[in-house]
């Protein structure tokens, strides 16, 4: 999420904004991910020369990244949406919480229970077989950097590292994930389903598993015909509620999952056998897909005393 504390502090952003050459770039990242700048280029049917100072200032506000990506026909730029949701809070003229951020492996999952469909795969190989559960509690499993499985779960332990003195404010979770279909399918609806330390979060529906574009980071064995990318997803909880992308999914609040610092916070992923939407789940890591990121956890707190004083 973007937070824009201030009207002044805002003020890139909204110059960035101030161009619908600008929108439709952002509208183009949002819609189909990472894109590398000839492809922008030729979608919105201007000339390289012309989009640089588009990307410039979109860059320079913190909308987007811009990355050097090798590929076969040499180095190429690669737009990325830093963010999908914005909050933007005039009034508020200085930070009354702080943050901290880590990044979990796919691979680093601490329990599990899936069926096939399934798979779990390092950069450079795959974990033992496809579709033989098994090899998921290979310790070969801690580099991997792409799994999937028909339905089942995948957990991981989130590191807390509030001290006493402090409170939640918000915790985000960001990653990449689709569908799994055996091979691949655009149309193959899932629903994922989020916990935390055992109580049910919501869920998010899967449209489907993108194959028909090929992932930006993908290995250069990796199978043509298997999972390419997912989708971008920020998962918030706060004092209000959990919310996908900024759209509630659940009244389940900060204070139900009973987050105190003493000890980790268990987060759940997973696709019910029972669920309506029985259509597997892809979990991407840096190294596979369109984002070059693991799990990432962001937490916002505050000193208690700061809590009291509002």
């Amino acid at each position: 999420m973007l937070h824009i504390r201030s009207l002044r502090e805002g003020l890139p952003l909204f110059r960035a904004l101030n161009s619908d050459i600008r929108i439709s770039i952002m509208e183009l990242l949002y819609q189909e991910g990472p894109l590398r700048m000839s492809a922008i280029s030729d979608k919105l049917g201007i000339t390289a020369g012309a989009l640089t100072p588009h990307i410039k200032a979109l860059t320079d506000c913190g909308m987007i990244t811009v990355e050097m990506i090798s590929g076969k026909h040499g180095v190429q730029k690669v737009c990325c949406a830093t963010d999908e949701s914005i909050m933007i809070e005039p009034t508020q003229q200085h930070r009354s919480f702080n943050i901290y951020e880590t990044e979990i492996g796919v691979g680093q999952f601490t329990a599990y229970e899936v069926s096939p469909t399934c798979g779990i795969c390092t950069p450079e190989k795959i974990i033992g077989v496809v579709d033989d559960p098994r090899f998921f509690a290979s310790p070969e499993r801690f580099g991997a950097e792409i799994l999937w499985f028909g339905h089942g779960y995948v957990e991981y332990m989130l590191p807390c590292f509030l001290q006493s003195n402090q409170e939640l404010v918000e915790i985000q979770l960001s990653m990449e994930i689709s569908s799994e279909a055996p091979g691949c399918s655009e149309d193959w609806p899932s629903d994922v389903h989020f916990s935390m330390n055992g109580v049910e979060l919501g869920y998010w529906t899967s449209p489907g598993d993108f194959g028909r574009i090929q992932g930006i980071y993908n290995p250069s064995w990796w199978f043509r015909n298997w999972n390419q990318h997912g989708l971008y997803k920020l998962l918030t909880i706060n004092n209000t509620g959990t919310y996908v992308d900024g759209g509630r999914i659940s009244d389940t609040t900060l204070q139900e999952l009973k987050i105190d610092g003493s000890s980790a916070i268990l987060f759940r992923i997973s696709v019910p056998e029972n669920a309506r939407n029985v259509g597997g789940l892809t979990i991407f890591g840096r190294s596979f897909g369109n984002y070059p990121q693991d799990i990432r956890m962001r937490v916002h707190y505050r000193d208690k005393e700061d809590a009291c004083e509002k």
